[in-house]
């Protein structure tokens, strides 16, 4: 990464009208499955998962509105797009009379300038200018050997508010799931925009310049969540008129300076093989567990080599490792 600090988007979800299914789909990009189930009340469904980070679902043919299509997309995919990709995608929504329901914008303190104990601390000493009602704190440890901590998010607001802000130890995260780029990350601060402001950060991008929009997105965390030089006995109205504490001001400058990030979507065996251990062995286990299910599941994949595409191919040549799921072992490590 050439900045140490960078915009991304890290969700996006839309509700569309007067579209059909693979239309979307197409618009989308990407190999889509029907799904079995329905999903977020819709009674159809359809799955995108590339083996990756990334998964696309999307949901139609609610009985009172057949032509209503709603489209969650994780960060996985959204944050390999290019900021033309996501306007043109934007600009699709506007244009089928839709609506963005969420958008999450992921502001990447990249080289950890600002630690998680430091904000902690000035939250501790009541230098947090805040309108979220609860500030929660979560720490994941390890519950053998070392115990060593792998995860702390600190959440200001609630799943319900159309503003929540979650900073955590992204760095830490990745490394405890062993990803191959984690050295490129460090503290995540995440704003999750629902309903109307969700609608306004997806104007913004729509709309502005790409300086204009990091500085609006960068604007609406200051609002939300400030950290100010406040004295114990301050009144209320004199917490917000307080000098802005350094680092905060020098980090949000930072991320105003900073550049919109494209993260790259390496697919490779040991991705592929850790979401199907995550996602597709307990199917397969039920599968295999019916009578003749064995020899079903074995003509399915001779089947499935007709519908190779490069993609497939290239996994084909990189270097096998083998894949490590036992009670000792730990998934997705090379041995």
């Amino acid at each position: 990464m050439d900045s140490a600090f960078t915009l991304s988007i890290d969700w996006l979800a839309f509700t569309v009208l007067a579209s059909r299914p693979q239309e979307t789909m197409k618009v989308l990009g990407g190999d889509w499955s029907r799904a079995k189930g329905g999903f977020r009340g819709y009674p159809l469904s359809w799955i995108r998962s590339d083996g990756g980070r990334g998964v696309g679902k999307l949901g139609t043919n609610a009985p009172r509105r057949p032509n209503e299509i709603h489209v969650d997309l994780s960060g996985g995919l959204v944050s390999a797009l290019t900021l033309d990709q996501v306007r043109v995608l934007l600009k699709w929504i506007h244009e089928q009379q839709g609506h963005v329901t969420r958008m999450d914008c992921a502001l990447d303190d990249r080289a950890r300038t600002v630690p998680m104990a430091t904000i902690r601390q000035a939250v501790a000493d009541g230098h947090c200018v805040t309108r979220a009602a609860q500030v929660r704190q979560i720490v994941s440890n390890l519950t053998r050997g070392t115990g060593a901590t792998t995860g702390e998010t600190m959440y200001f607001g609630s799943p319900q508010s159309q503003t929540l802000l979650r900073i955590y130890d992204k760095r830490l995260e990745m490394q405890s799931k062993e990803r191959e780029n984690w050295q490129e990350f460090g503290v995540r601060w995440e704003l999750e925009f629902k309903q109307d402001r969700a609608q306004l950060c997806a104007r913004a991008l729509a709309n502005l310049d790409e300086a204009d929009w990091k500085e609006c997105v960068v604007g609406l965390l200051r609002i939300y969540v400030n950290f100010r030089q406040i004295p114990k006995d301050a009144e209320e109205e004199d917490r917000y008129r307080a000098p802005m504490l350094e680092w905060y001001a020098l980090l949000t400058e930072g991320f105003q300076k900073g550049r919109l990030a494209q993260e790259k979507q390496v697919q490779t065996l040991q991705n592929v093989k850790r979401w199907v251990s995550d996602t597709l062995t307990p199917m397969l286990a039920v599968i295999c567990a019916t009578p003749g299910g064995e020899e079903w599941l074995q003509h399915e994949i001779v089947r499935g080599i007709s519908r190779w595409k490069d993609r497939h191919r290239n996994l084909l040549k990189q270097p096998p490792n083998r894949f490590v799921t036992s009670a000792g072992g730990h998934a997705g490590r090379p041995c």
